[in-house]
């Protein structure tokens, strides 16, 4: 698994309990996965269609640094499945992680566009010698 962003927990990232609130978390993945899928599909109208169940598995502390990880598990025709896993940077311990999470790539209508996608393709080799 591949990590790709950090976030530092700051005060208004908590929840009652002082430690870091989920829907805040869940919101970081959102957006992790919706950039990493745009990126990937090459289109900038790729949505969140489903995300399986989550499990924390630990928390997060004020002053806590933490990972996102995200790994590709298949492509569809006009999607792609991925899944995740949070981990404070400093301890390795595991947040939570996510099983599945399908994004899909839209036309300009608003339907599933397919995207001939069958791999992980990295920027820098879309863009040759340069």
């Amino acid at each position: 698994m591949r990590f790709h962003t950090r976030k530092w927990i700051k005060p208004q990232d908590l929840n009652p309990n002082r430690t870091l609130f989920g829907g805040r978390l869940l919101e970081w993945i959102d957006e992790e996965c919706a950039l990493y899928s745009i990126i990937q599909l090459e289109n900038p109208k790729t949505v969140t269609k489903y995300m399986s169940e989550i499990d924390f598995k630990s928390s997060a502390n004020e002053g806590d640094i933490i990972e996102i990880g995200i790994e590709v598990v298949k492509f569809g025709s006009a999607s792609i499945t991925l899944k995740c896993e949070v981990r404070n940077k400093m301890t390795r311990e595991t947040i939570i992680t996510v099983d599945k999470i399908v994004m899909v790539g839209l036309d300009e209508n608003g339907k599933p566009k397919p995207h001939g996608k069958t791999q992980v393709e990295f920027v820098k080799d879309r863009l040759g010698d340069k």
